[in-house]
């Protein structure tokens, strides 16, 4: 028999166990959901431009776009005002894109979104020496993507899935693509399982001479439609369709185009690999000639980079990883390039590290090394051979800021212990630091990178901090998890106010449990968990087998059967939690929303009875249902891992839970769609499983808007406080 192992880790609580209980005042559900305890950022977005003395930001009324100095913060210049511009129709705008020369600012307001990162906007170009501003297209409707080139002169854009060239000089556009069709072709815009899975929206590229531009076209023909139900306001509901492959389902048929700006030619490029790949990323190198063409293969367990010559259409094989499992497709946005060559990360030691590659492809140096996961990549100084990165060297539940030479000298430029990240400017001198700790909301300070010394604080969260003494709550304790298969488990767990050790209470177990996700992570957060401690329970939280900043091995083991080890680390631990002398181990309950949710009832149902009940929010029922690229880079096809899926099917699995459960989804998801709720709640009723259901009218994956979260969270705690 394994032997309960929980001890606690650190202690990070800035207040103190006493003092942040000494408020008064009980946390509110209405306030968590209400954004109360929600931490501010710094004043703005802060973009670094080129000398690195200086940074450009909105300002609060979203009217203007100013330059600000890095040392002092004050500001040097207004490079827009939409109230002082001629011909301007509009007193504010949403975003915006500088030209290299300064010459020219785009800006977007009226945002349309098409799905989480995606949208088309009415864009306008600013003359910034006539202080002029126009539409960019006219008055020919909203256009997406919108990228300067790199002279300046000229501003790509998608309408109607085509691609479109704006020349400044001349004031005239030209239309590069014609094919364009909405659910059909898509140029140089991405479809919807590239943008949810690879995070790009954008695979439009121009040469550093600016001659040539690269576009990645869609061929969507044969993906599978999805259909949606929009109940809407109207008499009769509406339909919203759109492709989506799922797994084993045909993917779109990408192919690669270069657009020569003189000669107004189309060519087509040959992309080595296989025909149903992926090319989640193309970029230009410093070299004109060179465009850098990134590919997956369908199991994405290969990753090859080409340099193919956009005229020519030559293409040479650079850089080239396997895997046993799969590669990490956020790694790629790793490999940046420099005179003497590129950075990438690579999980090939066993852990994510950086290596410094020559032009050519050939390792030079592996920069960074150890039994621990470099987390992000902040860039490559030349002049000095330093890299920057991000890691969780001190431990997998906190982040530091790093600095590492051409000799292997390392230097830590974060000093305080939690989670810290870190942007830095064009050279390297400055660097924006965010900071924080379980219990502490963020401070946000500007930093000399040479000296380390904080220049400015950009924000301190002072006023969350006073409201925050004012309530009585619990800090958050971390503490490691020794399971019956022997593996220690990082933590957290929040206590009610005025904790009695001699009461047994309940607990709900709070988890997301994707692959390579952490939630057990020293940084602030202040949400549900807290009320829910307020009124008697203790919430727990556990990253089990999957999670990340652990190295490969144990990001990866859960491979093609992702979602069993997931949910017998958390019954595990549940068991190990209800051996404290003040849990009751009879009153455990699992949440979890999205993989989080289908956790929970893989959980419930190979658990054998460790959760009394359970909330499952959008989660997936069956992968067969879930998308092409997410699931078979963990799960390969249902065709090839037809035990795999079988196993990991709640779905399949409906005739065996155990527990109170409430299944919640929204009808409008585009993500985990609400027919695999259907579809498990269908199983139950024919396993004749009682359960509870709250669907929510055309809300998508995060379910929210007007009075939606609040009822949301209601409907849940009351759930937990009727069965725990």
């Amino acid at each position: 028999m394994k032997r309960l192992v929980i001890g606690f880790l650190f202690s990070t609580l800035l207040f103190g166990n006493a003092l942040a209980q000494q408020g008064s005042r009980q946390v509110n559900l209405k306030d968590i959901t209400d954004g109360k305890f929600r931490q501010a950022t710094a004043t703005g977005e802060m973009r670094p431009i080129p000398g690195g003395e200086h940074y450009t930001a909105m300002n609060k009324e979203r009217s203007m776009i100013v330059k600000y100095a890095y040392r002092t913060g004050n500001p040097v210049d207004t490079l827009f005002d939409a109230k002082k511009a001629r011909e301007c129709t509009f007193d504010d705008f949403e975003g915006y894109e500088i030209a290299s020369t300064g010459h020219r600012i785009i800006v977007w307001r009226n945002t349309e979104r098409i799905y989480r990162r995606s949208f088309k906007a009415d864009v306008y170009d600013y003359d910034v020496r006539r202080n002029y501003v126009k539409p960019l297209s006219g008055e020919k409707g909203k256009v997406m993507i919108p990228a300067f080139s790199p002279d300046g002169r000229m501003c790509a854009f998608v309408r109607d899935n085509n691609i479109w060239v704006k020349k400044f000089d001349f004031d005239t556009e030209v239309q590069v693509t014609k094919d364009g069709e909405a659910n059909k072709i898509l140029n140089g815009i991405t479809d919807w399982v590239y943008e949810e899975e690879f995070g790009v929206t954008n695979l439009m590229a121009w040469s550093a001479d600016s001659e040539v531009l690269a576009f990645v076209r869609f061929d969507e023909t044969n993906v599978p439609q999805m259909s949606m139900q929009i109940y809407g306001e109207g008499l009769y509901p509406g339909y919203y369709n759109f492709k989506y492959p799922k797994a084993g389902e045909p993917n779109s048929n990408v192919s690669l185009h270069s657009y020569i700006v003189d000669t107004r030619e189309v060519k087509n490029l040959n992309v080595p690999g296989e025909g149903d790949g992926y090319i989640p990323r193309i970029t230009f190198t410093n070299e004109p000639g060179q465009l850098a063409v990134m590919t997956l293969n369908r199991h994405q367990n290969m990753f090859n980079m080409y340099y193919i010559n956009p005229k020519s259409g030559v293409a040479r094989l650079i850089l080239k990883d396997e895997n046993k499992a799969y590669i990490d497709s956020d790694w790629l946005t790793s490999i940046r390039f420099y005179k003497e060559g590129f950075t990438y990360v690579s999980e090939k030691s066993g852990y994510a590290h950086v290596y410094l590659h020559s032009p050519t492809g050939v390792v030079l140096r592996q920069v960074t090394s150890g039994n621990w996961d470099v987390t992000k990549l902040n860039g490559y100084h030349e002049a000095t051979q330093t890299v920057y990165y991000e890691s969780a060297e001190e431990s997998p539940l906190r982040r530091a800021v790093y600095a590492i030479d051409a000799k292997g000298k390392k230097t830590k430029l974060s000093t305080a212990e939690g989670t810290n990240s870190a942007v830095f400017n064009d050279n390297f001198t400055y660097y924006v630091n965010s900071y924080s700790n379980a219990n502490t909301p963020v401070t946000i300070t500007v930093n000399e990178t040479k000296t380390g010394k904080t220049v400015r604080v950009l924000q301190d969260n002072a006023r969350l901090k006073e409201q925050l003494a004012g309530y009585a709550w619990s800090p958050k304790e971390f503490i490691k998890i020794h399971t019956a298969s022997d593996y220690e488990l990082n933590a957290w767990m929040v206590k009610p106010v005025n904790f009695d050790p001699g009461r047994k209470y309940p607990v709900l177990m709070v988890q997301y449990s994707g692959p390579n996700s952490q939630q057990a992570v020293d940084g602030y957060g202040f949400d549900w968990e807290h009320y829910l401690a307020s009124e008697g329970i203790i919430v727990a939280c556990v990253d089990g087998r999957g999670t990340g900043a652990r190295g490969e091995a144990f990001r990866k083991c859960t491979y093609l059967k992702m979602g069993v080890a997931e949910a017998k680390d958390q019954a595990e631990a549940a068991r190990e939690l209800g051996k404290l002398p003040y849990i009751d181990k009879d009153r455990i309950a699992i949440w979890g929303w999205s993989f989080g949710g289908y956790t929970a009832l893989m959980a419930m149902s190979t658990g054998d009875g460790a959760f009394k009940a359970g909330i499952a929010v959008a989660p997936p029922t069956d992968w067969k249902y879930y998308d092409t690229v997410y699931t078979e880079r963990f799960m390969r096809t249902p065709k090839e891992n037809f035990e795999g899926y079988a196993a990991t099917s709640p779905v399949r699995l409906a005739k065996n839970l155990q527990g109170k459960l409430l299944l919640v989804h929204g009808t409008a998801d585009d993500n985990v769609h609400f027919a695999q709720t259907m579809e498990y709640a269908e199983a139950l009723v024919q396993a004749n499983k009682q359960f509870e259901m709250q669907l929510y009218k055309d809300r998508n994956h995060g379910i929210s808007g007007g009075n939606t979260r609040y009822h949301l969270y209601t409907r849940m705690s009351n759930f937990l406080f009727d069965n725990l």
